[in-house]
């Protein structure tokens, strides 16, 4: 012990480089878990979805009406608490979150197993995975309500 107080006596530099290195990788590794949670590829996703899954869009109107997953409920993240009443039939079956990359999704699959949902995940990469395996999205037409697109 005494020789490493030494060392580090005589290396601080290199000492604080190897204690940032470290919590460098305990953030890394806390973010990636994060991140995990309830994570689904697009093509669990879609074998949920072909199962009867209710998908949630967390985007804004505007960016669900440029392009959505089909059959996707539009609700902001911000209004789940709210709107979990609607979705109480979906309580025990499978519910995807998504939105443009992941973060907020995983933060909304939290909320709605804290609200009593027992089966929620998380598209993991978000519409930006569900573009990259070149999925298809539907586009909501002028005039059209976002409630039509995805009733269940």
């Amino acid at each position: 012990m005494q020789q490493l107080l030494q060392f580090i006596a005589h290396h601080p530099y290199l000492a604080a480089g190897a204690l940032v290195a470290a919590l460098l990788v305990i953030a890394y590794e806390i973010r990636e878990r994060f991140q995990a949670f309830a994570a689904l590829s697009a093509a669990q996703a879609v074998r949920l979805m072909n199962q009867g899954a209710l998908v949630v869009d967390l985007r804004t109107k505007e960016m669900f009406d440029a392009g959505h997953i089909g059959e996707a409920r539009n609700i902001l993240a911000s209004d789940l608490a709210t709107q979990a009443d609607s979705l109480k039939k979906w309580r025990d079956k499978p519910v995807i979150t998504y939105c443009d990359r992941g973060n907020t999704g995983v933060g909304a699959a939290r909320a709605l197993t804290k609200l009593g949902f027992t089966q929620v995940f998380n598209l993991s990469g978000g519409l930006e995975a569900w573009n990259k395996d070149n999925l298809p999205l539907v586009k909501t037409s002028v005039g059209k309500s976002s409630g039509k697109a995805g009733s269940a």
